[in-house]
């Protein structure tokens, strides 16, 4: 039952970001052409995610770790020429993309976005709090699976791109140890919260 209602979930953020491909984020004025695209980008992920977990709901998913997707990906992507430069570009677009979001959320760029005003003080300053520190640890993420990516193509070692779950157990490794797993973890949990905030007080 959970799987799926992950689907229905998934496919509606496809279909959603579609729609802002389409005809613009809802009360942003006029559109640019990056934004548009960028909608379209996260509608495609979305899809993506949303047919890997049918595929599981159907019970005909191979359960592949993002650890093992991620290798596979790379090392087809090297056999082709120019695939080293595109999987530098890749893990490039993922670095800057972690950074932009943890930039973001550090800024509170998320206000704009909300209907804040709808909440007492307490709740507001909980929401932005969530906001803030669940856009970083996010941001953390895709900055880690964006330099091994990149570590990969360099040294044309496909077996060095690692996906989401491997990035968060190089970050308990590092000299924090579990601490800093510890504090991801919780930042990710505050993301998932925040989007909660964000289906409930999203600006029309």
């Amino acid at each position: 039952m959970l799987l799926w209602l992950l689907v229905i979930g998934f496919i509606g953020m496809a279909l959603w970001r579609l729609s802002e491909a389409a005809y613009g984020r809802p009360g942003s004025g006029e559109q640019k052409t990056g934004q548009r695209l960028a909608a379209l980008g996260r509608a495609v992920v979305y899809a993506v995610i949303a047919y890997s977990v049918l595929e599981f709901a159907l019970g005909t998913g191979g359960q592949q770790s993002s650890d093992k997707q991620s290798v596979d990906l790379t090392a087809t992507l090297l056999k082709y020429p120019g695939g080293q430069v595109l999987v530098v570009v890749i893990g490039l677009v993922l670095v800057g993309g972690g950074a932009y979001l943890a930039y973001s959320a550090w800024q509170e760029k998320f206000r704009k976005d909300l209907e804040l005003g709808q909440l007492p003080g307490r709740a507001r300053r909980i929401v932005e709090w969530l906001g803030k520190f669940g856009g970083l640890a996010r941001g953390a993420v895709f900055i880690t699976v964006g330099i091994f990516l990149v570590v990969a193509a360099v040294q044309a070692k496909p077996q060095q791109a690692k996906g989401v779950d491997s990035a968060l157990r190089t970050l308990a490794s590092t000299p924090l140890g579990p601490w800093l797993l510890v504090l991801v973890a919780i930042g990710l949990i505050m993301f998932g919260l925040f989007s909660f905030c964000e289906a409930k007080w999203l600006r029309l």
